[in-house]
């Protein structure tokens, strides 16, 4: 299916140079890359319906409260502040 004229013809058309060596593991990245997509694409979900599993709320670890830092010692290195937060450049 993916040749090497077609990898020729692909870096032709992006501008891009490759050795002899590089022309042909790009041709088997891609000939890789399109079975894999194949793959995806033949996969036919409505035959069978897939439920996630169910999670047990005991195997789940146990939340645990520690001290976080004050808002003073977070702004502390910060350039500019107002109303203790962060005043950053506005983006647009």
């Amino acid at each position: 299916m993916f040749n090497s004229d077609l990898t020729k013809h692909l870096a032709e058309l992006s501008k891009i140079s490759f050795t002899d060596d590089e022309l042909e593991d790009m041709t088997a990245d891609m000939t890789s890359i399109i079975e894999i997509m194949d793959k995806v694409c033949s996969f036919e979900a409505a035959k069978k319906a897939y439920a996630l599993d169910a999670v047990d709320y005991k195997d789940l670890r146990a939340d645990k409260y520690s001290e976080s830092f004050s808002a003073d010692k977070i702004i502390s290195n910060a350039k500019n502040v107002k109303n203790n937060s962060f005043v950053v450049p506005k983006v647009v």
